[in-house]
């Protein structure tokens, strides 16, 4: 393998550990609800394909009715933006690491199925804002990962062809997409 030219790098899972505050912000979207909270367990299970897919799997988990969707969404997004970090964690190694990249001066990029503006505020909460050239959300590209649509984008902006950039993530959407983007340029 060639060293790489630019990297990305997926953001929940794989930077910062943010499993508690998914816990949370459904646990208080759920009691507005009137609806009973979801295990710690179910969260893990469910998270990253992006936060409506989370709220969608949520309740259809508790049995709420189908039209709840807006409302809980609604609710769901406005916690988010109060609890957003503060349940979550840096992983270990990741500022030394991030630290090391900067000193060899490839150009970072995030991308996440996070919204960006949360994605971009967890990042400034955490410290974390600094190291990255882009940061791409869920909201910036007419498909999410596990469509390699945004990788391709992603690549583009940081000014190299996907066969020079690495992509680091934690789950099978990213993976998914990586393997979508390397069919797409055989």
């Amino acid at each position: 393998m060639s060293r790489p030219q630019a990297l990305i790098l997926d953001l929940d899972g794989t930077l910062v550990d943010t499993l508690g505050d998914f816990v949370a912000v459904l646990d208080l979207t759920l009691a507005d609800l009137g609806l009973p909270a979801v295990g710690r367990n179910f969260v893990e299970r469910t998270i990253g394909r992006g936060g409506e897919h989370l709220v969608r799997q949520t309740l259809a988990h508790v049995g709420a009715k189908a039209g709840l969707f807006d409302h809980a969404w609604s609710l769901y997004q406005a916690h988010y933006a109060d609890v957003n970090g503060a349940h979550a964690a840096v992983y270990p190694g990741v500022v030394e690491g991030l630290a090391l990249l900067s000193e060899l001066r490839l150009p970072l990029a995030v991308l996440t199925n996070k919204p960006a503006a949360p994605a971009r505020e967890l990042l400034r909460r955490k410290g974390l804002d600094g190291y990255f050239r882009h940061v791409f959300g869920g909201d910036d590209f007419p498909r999410k990962k596990p469509d390699p649509l945004p990788l391709l984008r992603t690549c583009e902006a940081l000014g190299q062809p996907p066969s020079a950039t690495w992509m680091v993530g934690d789950s099978r959407n990213d993976a998914e997409a990586a393997h979508g983007l390397s069919l797409i340029h055989i």
